[in-house]
């Protein structure tokens, strides 16, 4: 009986690892981003994310929301440094999140600042 039960529980142990694995490893796209960076925060109660989000049109009706994984730590900085410019961020979009990771399926992998397309570039 014991026998069934370990390998139940290390069948199943192992099911976890294997998804584990694909949501890490196995990109569902990536791209790029462009908006004004409105919000970048470290929240969370017992376990803290990265999160924040750009404005993508005039009216900040297209919100884009998106994840930083802490080993991002240069990203980190950078987005704290930009906060309310103008920005392109690089993502990588995962089929999955898990709560240590952050709210979201974007994971911000480079940012850059740009010039704000809403002023004259004469």
């Amino acid at each position: 009986m014991k026998k069934v039960l370990f390998i139940i529980l290390g069948s199943l142990l192992g099911l976890y690892l294997l998804y584990f694995a694909f949501v890490y490893f196995v990109p569902y796209s990536e791209g790029t981003r462009s908006g004004e960076l409105i919000k970048f925060s470290h929240k969370g109660v017992i376990v803290k994310t990265w999160e924040g989000e750009i404005s993508q049109g005039i009216s900040g009706a297209q919100i884009f929301k998106f994840s930083v994984l802490d080993k991002e730590e240069d990203v980190i900085e950078k987005l704290k440094e930009y906060q309310g410019r103008y920005v392109k961020l690089s993502y990588t979009e995962r089929f999955n999140t898990f709560f240590f990771w952050g709210d979201t399926n974007y994971f911000i992998t480079g940012v850059e600042e740009e010039p704000s397309p809403h002023f004259n570039r004469n």
